[in-house]
């Protein structure tokens, strides 16, 4: 192997090692050091900026901020309350339908953090487990990520596969229906996992020190009032999220004649971005929500780590990739000919130290065209950069480990052992299995 080409990969792992003890947007700007120093130390042309993926996550932002500003979200997350604590005894099935079904419309993991308390409220309340239904209800809502029709990650893959005639339409029909079994198997499957609580010796220590008090009515503590414009901001937001589906669907919806004679197509990215910042000027006028929260709300700090995280690892993953096209494509072609599905590994792997689905996908999947994989193929791959649970490290893993007070979602005494692995497994190969046999009538 050319040991340039060793330097320069060296140089990445070494970008992505102080990015991830930054944390943060830490991971993207040292991204751009890696690129900088790929520049300056070994001639490497930088890529083209990705720029559609960053118009389409930034205008997605801006419309979820609106709606977090106006009450929308807090709407939403009191709805899927009543879902869950109207179902408790099936909580570990429920749970991750309902985080999966609130990130796949919302486009962001983040809106799982308040439902965490609940899931744990409501399983332990009723005696079972909570490590079961929190486990995979937050794997869930990494999955529903790459089957979003205005994800960070989904914007990525609009932007890669439009050029080879599969787009929105194609993505959602085999993700969403891959993702969703599979978030069922696993969900099925926790259904075991672990010692019921009154034959697990830990829990019981913990019941006996006083340290937890046990299960009992939860308090009925009646919440605070939404704010007015809380439910017409999620419904505005909603109808944006149909009006981008749609816009997939029938092309000609983001047709226009303009001013010469033959019509002409907006491209995804751009009916996307125009939606979505609509969406965001209807919430604020109809609202009255205050202009000037938007940029200090969760979700646009969020949004802002994701475009700079897409911006710095993206760039740089794009920049080495281009640089040693030929050397990287010559000696991962032939493994691509004979198992296609082992370009699903790379993915995996990469989302494991990029911490970005987004990021993962954008730097990846063109090198995955490039070796032939037909992209039917590709897309039902496309759940594997959720692999950002192995090493637990990851924000919503700490949040739901921190909310269960019973201490049954854990990180074992090896780190990898954690009770997130099994779930976490368990959907990425059902979501890319189920998604590789119905990517094969699209590849006919």
């Amino acid at each position: 192997m050319d040991i340039k080409l060793i330097l320069e990969f060296l140089v990445i792992l070494g970008a992505l090692a102080m990015g991830a003890r930054t944390g943060g947007v830490g991971l993207g700007l040292w991204g751009a050091v890696g690129l900088l120093i790929l520049v300056t130390v070994f001639g490497v042309t930088p890529a083209a900026l990705p720029g559609d993926v960053l118009l389409i996550v930034l205008t997605v932002i801006m419309a979820a901020s609106a709606m977090e500003v106006a009450g929308g979200i807090d709407f939403l997350v009191r709805i899927a309350e009543k879902i869950i604590r109207k179902n408790p005894k099936q909580v570990t099935i429920v749970a991750p339908l309902v985080t999966y079904g609130f990130t796949f419309a919302a486009g962001t993991g983040h809106i799982v953090y308040p439902l965490l308390p609940v899931i744990y409220e409501v399983a332990h309340e009723n005696g079972i487990r909570p490590e079961r239904p929190m486990a995979v209800a937050t794997i869930a809502s990494q999955q529903a990520i790459t089957a979003s029709p205005v994800s960070a990650a989904t914007a990525a893959m609009i932007t890669i596969f439009a050029s080879h005639g599969f787009g929105l339409v194609q993505i959602l029909l085999i993700c969403v229906p891959a993702t969703i079994l599979a978030v069922l198997m696993a969900a099925f499957v926790q259904l075991r996992v672990g010692k019921e609580l009154k034959d697990d010796p830990e829990y019981q220590k913990l019941l006996a020190s006083g340290e937890l008090q046990p299960p009992g009515k939860l308090s009925g503590k009646e919440p605070e009032p939404l704010k007015k414009g809380a439910k017409i901001s999620a419904i505005v937001f909603l109808v944006g999220v149909v009006l981008v589906v749609l816009a997939g669907i029938f092309p000609e919806l983001r047709t226009v004649v303009g001013s010469g004679t033959e019509p002409t197509e907006l491209k995804m990215p751009v009916a996307i971005a125009i939606v979505m910042l609509t969406v965001a000027a209807v919430i604020l006028t109809v609202t009255k929500a205050p202009v000037g929260d938007v940029v200090k709300c969760k979700t646009c700090q969020s949004g802002v780590t994701a475009i700079v995280g897409i911006l710095g690892l993206a760039w740089m993953g794009d920049s080495f990739i281009n640089a040693n096209r030929e050397t990287i494509i010559g000696g991962l072609s032939g493994m691509a000919k004979a198992a296609p599905w082992t370009f699903a590994i790379g993915l995996f792997v990469a989302s494991m130290l990029l911490y970005s689905q987004a990021a993962t996908t954008k730097a990846l999947m063109p090198l995955g065209l490039s070796l032939g994989i037909p992209a039917p193929f590709l897309i039902a791959m496309f759940p594997a950069v959720n692999g950002y649970f192995f090493i637990p490290n990851y924000g919503t893993i700490i949040a739901a480990i921190q909310f269960d007070r019973s201490k049954t979602t854990r990180i074992g005494k090896y780190l990898l052992n954690h009770s997130f692995m099994l779930p976490g497994i368990i959907c990425t190969i059902g979501a890319v299995g189920i998604g590789l046999i119905i990517a094969t009538f699209f590849n006919r």
